[in-house]
């Protein structure tokens, strides 16, 4: 007779909140520039990065540049996104914003509205949106939370 062994499932909970949240920034200034100011007004260093790509069979090669930045104590990750590539958009549905500032945090820290604020104080910055992630829906929101 086989020796059958019991097997034992354990079930591991893993706190995997994924907390992010997306503001939308309209600037007349190049990437680069409100990128500068971005890094003099909260001391960080954003840096430009690979782009993101979106590659459809209807329309080009689309890229659109990416500055990111990684608080190495908290883990905050931010990243500045262009959401204009030429005459597209990355978010259609966002044709008025310029740029798309991603903040992931994952020890949920940051306050929205503390940010929101001082981002309004930039001067290369002409208005600042809350993208409500929860309401609002668009096939490309997937790039930028890869």
């Amino acid at each position: 007779m086989k020796n059958i062994q019991k097997i034992t499932r354990v079930q591991l909970k893993i706190n995997q909140v994924d907390e992010y949240f997306i503001l939308g920034l309209v600037s007349a200034e190049p990437d680069y520039k409100l990128s500068l100011a971005l890094n003099k007004k909260f001391t960080l260093s954003l840096k430009n990065i690979s782009p993101v790509r979106i590659n459809e069979e209807t329309q080009p090669d689309l890229a659109f540049s990416r500055f990111s930045y990684t608080n190495s104590s908290t883990g905050i990750v931010f990243s500045l996104v262009s959401n204009r590539s030429g005459k597209h958009y990355l978010l259609r549905k966002l044709k008025n914003v310029d740029f798309i500032l991603q903040v992931h945090d994952p020890e949920s820290e940051t306050n929205i509205d503390t940010l929101t604020s001082n981002l309004r104080q930039v001067e290369s910055i002409n208005a600042v949106f809350n993208i409500d992630l929860n309401t609002f829906k668009d096939k490309n929101l997937q790039y930028l939370t890869q």
